[in-house]
């Protein structure tokens, strides 16, 4: 057993643990109901990629929002959808709701979206070593993919 987890143990016995105790010792307080906002919008977002990542191989059908086929914005939003957020329908629209991050700041669960000058056409989501879950066009399937351009913007649901 380590001194971090026994130290706080052994003050709990004598009834001396503090919260300056703790932080003096190196430990950690987690108050009941104190899951901060961006823990949970991690947890989501990483179930959200768990959903993804199991509809591996379903067929890509415009407008599709699944379960067994999908377009881009409809894996997003059906994935989303059962990790508990709600997404609008269209790519566009997703990257309108979620909160623009630097490429250097992506987690795994983040929105990929592709971007032309006619605006954002089709969207992913992150999974890590630079590459994404999607659906990628008509006659294909959803699959990890690496991410093929640099014309990319990220999104973090909230």
């Amino acid at each position: 057993m380590t001194m971090r987890m026994h130290t706080p143990n052994l003050l709990a016995r004598a009834g001396t643990v503090t919260a300056l105790t703790l932080v003096t010792l190196g430990g950690t307080t987690v108050a009941p109901g104190a899951a901060g906002n961006a823990e949970a919008a991690a947890s989501v977002s990483a179930h959200a990629l768990r959903i993804a990542a199991s509809k591996s191989g379903a067929p890509y059908r415009y407008g599709a929002q699944g379960p067994h086929a999908f377009d881009c914005s409809g894996l997003m939003l059906y994935s989303f959808k059962r990790a508990g957020r709600l997404l609008p329908r269209t790519a566009a629209a997703q990257y309108g709701r979620t909160r623009h991050i630097p490429a250097g700041a992506r987690r795994r669960g983040d929105l990929v979206f592709f971007h032309s000058r006619s605006g954002i056409y089709h969207v992913g989501i992150y999974a890590g070593r630079g590459r994404m879950w999607h659906a990628p066009k008509a006659g294909s399937v959803v699959r990890l993919e690496r991410i093929w351009s640099r014309s990319v913007w990220y999104g973090r649901v909230g």
